[in-house]
């Protein structure tokens, strides 16, 4: 019988760890991304949905003012920030593989504060949302319900900046599960919340826009609670300096083209 030749043995020996290894970064990978997309993401998303289904409930002009006002602010304001922050998984990521962990928080910090000044050129548009809708040829009664649901939403532009900064945070350290657990939890919060505002206090979509925010809110502050104290980022846990300032730089240049892809 005729043997293999030692380089065909080689080959062979070859083929099977890079099979088992496609397979176990398949595995990782789908251990990341799959909660990250069914439960996190897509828990946001349907909050914002929930407040727009529950406002429209007073009437077809709300209805249709509220369905403008979601679809124009997430475009203009919430799918911009979800791009930009995506920028954080490259930073983060190449700090954490090289071992700079101090990097790692810095980096969030920046993120941060250039999330949150993003929001203050947002935040004039979204007020000028009802002239513009007006201005285009839409109906008044609709733009004015459009413009006043977009200006309720402004308090939830910013900790909503917060939180995908923090996401991105974790997700770089592989911390998967506060991430679905913290945003159940908002979801849990918010349709009760939204509720009470809309039908029992009878502040229609003002109320669901608040109660969206409130819901951000209760996300970013179960985020912070579990960095500070848990014993899972205290290689990455640092204190605010000014040394964040200096990393917006290099955050924005990486989320501008980060943006534009999601966008």
């Amino acid at each position: 019988m005729e043997e293999p030749l030692p380089g065909d043995m080689v080959q062979r020996k070859r083929v099977v760890p890079r099979r088992d290894l496609f397979v176990q970064e398949l595995k990782m990978f789908s251990s990341i991304a799959l909660p990250l997309v069914v439960v996190v993401t897509a828990s946001q998303h349907f909050s914002r949905i929930a407040s727009m289904i529950m406002a429209g409930h007073f009437g077809e002009d709300s209805f249709s003012g509220t369905s403008i006002a979601t679809y124009l602010t997430d475009v203009t304001g919430f799918t911009l920030l979800f791009g930009m922050a995506s920028a954080l998984e490259s930073l983060c990521g190449q700090a954490c593989g090289a071992g700079l962990y101090h990097k790692l928080g810095m980096n969030t910090y920046g993120a941060i504060i250039s999330l949150i000044m993003v929001c203050i050129p947002i935040s004039l548009l979204w007020l000028l949302l009802d002239k513009l809708l007006i201005f285009t040829g839409q109906n008044h009664l609709i733009s004015a319900e459009a413009g006043g649901y977009a200006f309720w939403l402004i308090p939830a532009l910013f900790p909503y900046a917060v939180l995908q900064a923090l996401i991105r945070y974790l997700q770089t350290q592989n911390l998967i599960l506060p991430l679905v657990l913290s945003s159940v939890a908002a979801l849990c919060f918010h349709l009760p919340v939204c509720w009470a505002f809309v039908f029992y206090l009878k502040l229609g979509n003002t109320g669901a826009a608040l109660a969206l925010g409130l819901s951000y809110w209760f996300n970013v502050i179960l985020l912070v609670l579990y960095v500070k104290y848990s014993a899972a980022c205290e290689k990455t846990r640092i204190s605010f300096s000014t040394d964040a300032f200096l990393s917006m730089g290099e955050f924005i240049k990486v989320a501008i083209p980060s943006a534009v892809t999601v966008w």
